[in-house]
């Protein structure tokens, strides 16, 4: 693990359990000036590519942090104020008598029409509401404050999340010409065109496509040693950083259930290799966009498709963590993203990307290969 992502493991873990908005904030402009270093220090890495695909990944936790911090403090300053206008009339009530007690000469206090016991008794009334009227003006003093601290989080955030957009972008651009630029490609095997024009061509479904990839497993890949893709059941990172809509078997609108996970993202996104992988397929395919099917271990295949851009083609073989590619659409303009974010508007993730893991020819639940949180966004 890089020190890029061990930093960002002890930021981020505490970052999403916290609970006080401004602490997530902090956290999530820690990781985003990580990123950020992470960034300048990219063009003299050994592997650039590796570095870069890294610091788009950072950019992503540290913005997916800012957002929820970002949505903390909204969320908090709303809850004050709508407990404040719930108490209006009891407010005014405070507030006309310190404004009352205020404005009375004290001589005047310690008079009374019916002469010393009445003073006496106003005295003794007003010892015992003084404090009261007191804790209550301090409660309200401290309620106020808290607003102007959501209110500068916001601020703060805003200024912080248009920044790290631009650093993101420039992070993808980076990450694409590096690619395009990469001279030291690992060695990859070679695919026959001709078998592959005529499995697109016959394949309807899905499940056909997938199954033609693995009858024509090359005998290279079948000799590789088995056991240790199985044994990273339950502990695979997601490819994507989203939010699970569908999980393994439900249905559609349409009431048509996949075998597999569909997750909400961002626009942009980065799609990575959970584990190191040959690419058997990469392209378009039927009407599910572009498609990346990978091979872990010979009669395993994960199946990533709704892409937008691919890095790979068929043959490449890719790290773990390694660039699949980008998710499609664009990203809001900072101010847009930041309403739908505050109101967690499921706009806020329109991209979405489908997983499955097959055994052996047969679809399995991906949540039990990978680590999914669906409280991510």
């Amino acid at each position: 693990m890089t020190r890029l992502l061990a930093l960002l493991l002890c930021l981020a873990g505490p970052a999403v359990a916290q609970s006080d908005p401004a602490l997530t904030a902090q956290r999530a402009s820690a990781m985003l000036d990580a990123a950020a270093t992470s960034l300048a220090d990219a063009d003299g890495a050994r592997d650039r590519v590796t570095a870069l695909t890294e610091t788009v990944r950072a950019y992503e936790e540290g913005l997916a942090a800012l957002r929820q911090g970002l949505r903390r403090a909204a969320a908090a300053e709303a809850s004050l104020r709508a407990g404040l206008d719930s108490r209006r009339a009891e407010l005014a009530g405070l507030l006309g008598a310190l404004q009352a007690i205020e404005r009375a000469p004290e001589p005047l206090l310690l008079l009374h029409p019916s002469g010393p016991v009445g003073a006496a008794r106003s005295g003794m009334m007003l010892a015992e509401v003084t404090p009261a009227v007191a804790a209550e003006a301090q409660a309200l003093r401290s309620e106020l404050a808290e607003i102007a601290e959501m209110r500068a989080v916001q601020d703060d955030a805003l200024a912080r999340l248009e920044v790290a957009l631009a650093g993101a972008q420039n992070a993808r651009t980076e990450l694409s010409r590096a690619i395009a630029e990469r001279t030291d490609l690992p060695p990859r095997f070679e695919t026959d065109a001709e078998a592959m024009s005529a499995l697109l061509a016959s394949a309807d479904t899905l499940d056909r496509f997938a199954e033609g990839i693995r009858a024509r497993t090359p005998p290279a890949l079948a000799d590789r040693p088995l056991g240790r893709f199985a044994a990273a059941r339950g502990a695979l990172d997601m490819p994507v950083l989203g939010r699970v809509l569908r999980s393994f078997g439900d249905e559609d609108a349409a009431g048509i259930a996949r075998p597999g996970l569909l997750v909400a993202t961002r626009p942009r996104a980065l799609v990575i290799a959970p584990w190191p992988s040959t690419v058997r397929y990469a392209g378009p395919l039927l009407d599910l966009g572009n498609v990346a099917v990978l091979e872990p271990e010979s009669d395993h295949l994960i199946i990533l498709a709704g892409l937008g851009d691919l890095y790979v083609t068929a043959g490449d073989i890719l790290p773990a963590g390694g660039p699949v590619g980008l998710m499609g659409g664009a990203e809001p303009a900072s101010e847009e993203l930041i309403v739908l974010d505050s109101q967690e508007s499921g706009t806020s993730l329109p991209e979405t990307l489908y997983i499955e893991v097959r055994q052996d020819g047969t679809p399995v639940d991906p949540e039990t290969w990978f680590r999914t949180d669906r409280d991510e966004d």
